[in-house]
């Protein structure tokens, strides 16, 4: 676990060892020193045979390079480019993102990853980011989830990078695979997943209903739906609800149930249509 908690990541991002005499290290994490010296530690006397990063949030993301090159590893994951355009200047989380990340290896969806007693399947599951993956440990019918649900709280959707309709999307998929554990990066293990997965969509669902409610008052900007919507929340968390809802509003724009001024952007005048 690294020693970066916080408001978005919980006790710290975690960083998972899988296997034994070849292993492979999923999401080094942070560029910390600490975190660095401790995973090395960890990992006295194996050898490193895969550094695969979930997505290209920094708390994931950022060791990468130096730590694959101190174990002579290759990195694995997606471009953080990952077919649409981003943003730099929006606010992603504490520790930022790194738009420029690029692994040695694309791994594409159902792409399979093997060791001494360990396969993982890779899952591309965007929603999250574009570039997201999630790993199906085979062997104990678990699935190492990133980002894509986590284990204390809902994940943030940020456009554009971030899609509210595809990750619906892939939090049905994984649900529909049965995997008798998630092993999420915040947060503790989800040991019964269905009826987890089952509430984070019906949050989700609950959102949507929350704005097109909303609307139902007359068009308004999205900073005027956060005091109603997340009434209680740290308003540190409100940077990043308000891409949440942007991302609600950029599907039900492009699902024909609100009209924007302009663009659906983050800062646009939303309407029901009626």
């Amino acid at each position: 676990m690294a020693g970066n908690s916080g408001a978005f990541t919980y006790t710290g991002t975690g960083t998972y060892l899988v296997g034994r005499g070849k292993v492979a290290v999923i999401d080094p994490g942070p560029a910390e020193d600490a975190h660095f010296d401790a995973l090395n530690a960890a990992l006295d006397g194996e050898t490193v045979s895969h550094v695969i990063v979930t997505h290209h949030h920094l708390d994931h993301s950022a060791l990468a390079r130096r730590f694959a090159d101190h174990h002579g590893a290759k990195i694995y994951g997606r471009s953080a480019a990952g077919g649409r355009p981003m943003d730099p200047d929006a606010p992603v989380m504490e520790e930022g993102a790194d738009f420029s990340f690029a692994p040695d290896h694309t791994l594409e969806d159902g792409d399979a990853i093997a060791g001494p007693g360990w396969t993982l399947e890779v899952l591309h599951t965007p929603g999250h980011t574009a570039n997201h993956i999630c790993l199906a440990l085979m062997e104990e019918n678990a699935l190492l989830c990133g980002d894509h649900i986590m284990g204390w709280a809902t994940s943030v959707v940020l456009p554009p990078d971030g899609d509210m309709g595809d990750y619906l999307q892939q939090l049905e998929r994984v649900r529909r695979r049965g995997f008798s554990t998630l092993w999420p990066s915040h947060g503790p293990p989800v040991t019964d997943p269905e009826p987890f997965i089952t509430a984070y969509i019906a949050h989700r669902h609950y959102r949507e209903a929350q704005i097109l409610y909303a609307l139902e008052a007359g068009p308004a900007h999205i900073t005027d739906l956060l005091p109603v919507m997340y009434a209680g929340l740290d308003e540190r968390l409100y940077p990043a609800a308000a891409m949440s809802v942007w991302s609600h509003m950029v599907d039900l724009h492009r699902r024909g149930r609100v009209t924007a001024s302009g663009e659906a952007a983050l800062d646009s005048t939303y309407a029901l249509v009626r």
